[in-house]
């Protein structure tokens, strides 16, 4: 890791004064974008459609500059093995909350889930507190909160993140109530979990903060085509889908809507920065928000590559029993938030 003098910490607060500066300033940029320099007709479609898309491109690709970095710091910490060995010989019930926990702050996705899959179980950690981690990694992730963090405000973060968890722990704890051991692949406990060396946990600060910001280059390096097409997607509903058009097809009174949104969700292929801003665009058009969350969930804690990556690992009957449980969850989220909100 390249390390970072002291001297160049003083750098950053300045760098956040800038950002803060920034970000105050979207809304009047959004508006001067469209209505001054591109001289569009106020109230038409397509200056809606614009100013949404000026508005939420930078604001998202800030707040995700801004909250990888923190999260890189906190990653600084940990590694799939200090993941493992935490989890590792924890009582189940103890074990599927703290490997919920720990999926939302450490860097694993779909692509993971086999090496994770393998090290976890060759380490002694229970099949349901695996799960539980490799549910809650993918789902409750920083690009999900951030992006619903700025799009939504604090409450539908905190509620995404939340029944997030909830989902993950509850997951974890009933495969692990079905004994399905068995239905593992026989190579997986053939295979040898590696000893790899954990991170120095007396790295200087300057070497976490290089951390962070290498953090931001990987990630958001990768997201951010995808941020801006599905806000460009969100824009188009934005401002060309009729008011309240979603509400007969994923609105509160359509009983169906909800398990008619994870059906639709699992044989997609996306991630949070591409469905995300799709999803807010659906929320202003009328749709529910337990059928939007439960859309959202089955897109990328249940999505159709994460299974097929999975069945490396798992014979049908553990792949459906996941499938299953975890899609049940998923629904029960999208009916109590339909019913609460």
């Amino acid at each position: 890791m390249a390390v970072m003098d002291w001297k160049s910490l003083w750098k950053w607060p300045a760098a956040l004064l800038l950002w803060v500066a920034v970000y105050a300033y979207l809304g009047p940029f959004a508006g001067w974008l469209t209505y001054g320099a591109l001289a569009m007709r106020r109230g038409s479609r397509l200056a809606s459609a614009v100013e949404f898309f000026a508005f939420e491109t930078p604001k998202v690709l800030l707040l995700l500059l801004l909250v990888v970095f923190g999260v890189g710091i906190v990653r600084s910490f940990f590694t799939p093995e200090r993941t493992r060995r935490i989890l590792a010989g924890r009582r189940e019930s103890a074990g599927n909350v703290l490997a919920a926990l720990l999926g939302t702050v450490t860097p694993f996705c779909s692509c993971s889930a086999v090496p994770l899959f393998i090290g976890f179980v060759t380490a002694g950690v229970p099949l349901g507190v695996t799960f539980s981690f490799l549910v809650s990694a993918p789902m409750v992730n920083e690009v999900a909160v951030v992006l619903l963090l700025g799009l939504f405000g604090w409450k539908v973060a905190a509620i995404y993140t939340g029944t997030g968890v909830a989902i993950a722990v509850a997951s974890g704890w009933t495969i692990g109530r079905l004994r399905l051991e068995g239905h593992v692949e026989d190579w997986v406990f053939r295979t040898h979990a590696a000893d790899a060396e954990l991170p120095d946990e007396r790295l200087a600060w300057p070497d976490r903060v290089a951390a962070g910001r290498q953090a931001v280059r990987d990630i958001v390096g990768k997201v951010w085509p995808y941020v801006v097409a599905g806000i460009a997607v969100g824009a188009a509903i934005h401002g060309y889908v009729p008011e309240n058009f979603m509400a007969s097809l994923m609105g509160k009174s359509a009983w169906w809507s909800v398990p008619a949104a994870v059906a639709l969700g699992i044989p997609m292929y996306s991630n949070a920065a591409g469905i995300i801003p799709i999803v807010q665009a659906l929320l202003d058009k009328g749709a529910a928000l337990g059928t939007v969350l439960a859309f959202m969930m089955a897109v990328i804690g249940l999505s159709l590559p994460e299974t097929v990556i999975l069945r490396k690992v798992l014979k049908p009957t553990l792949i459906a029993a996941f499938i299953g449980v975890v899609g049940t969850g998923i629904l029960a989220v999208g009916y109590l938030f339909n019913v609460l909100f």
